[in-house]
């Protein structure tokens, strides 16, 4: 049975660093793209970053240059590194797998993991 895990979330001050990880299991994610997403309260969920089978890459303009998106098929593990974090990323992080076999982002996404918090706050 496939499921997506999430882990990493915590509370920061502003300006430090977090990494999350998305576990796959019971699923070989290879060939799927994996998305991270976030929802704040009170806002519509957002996609944050995209990484296809092909190791190409996208972020939204709101986290670009301070966010990274990175694989290990081997760990069949997704990563996000968040650096210069800001209060505005305060949310439910959420990482989700592409419905389609080699499918390139944006794309849609049909499983996803329960979801870590981040909280950055002074």
């Amino acid at each position: 049975q496939l499921q997506l895990m999430e882990s990493g979330g915590g509370l920061v001050q502003p300006g430090e660093s977090l990494r999350l990880s998305c576990k796959m299991s019971g699923y070989s994610l290879n060939a799927y793209a994996i998305g991270w997403f976030r929802q704040a309260p009170g806002k519509e969920r957002e996609e944050v970053s995209c990484i296809n089978h092909g190791f190409l890459t996208t972020y939204a303009d709101s986290v670009k240059g301070r966010f990274t998106i990175s694989r290990d098929n081997a760990e069949n593990t997704v990563y996000l590194q968040m650096d210069r974090l800001t209060p505005e990323d305060t949310a439910v992080y959420y990482c989700a797998r592409a419905r389609r076999i080699l499918s390139t982002c944006p794309t849609e996404f049909g499983s996803w993991g329960q979801g870590t918090q981040v909280t950055v706050s002074s």
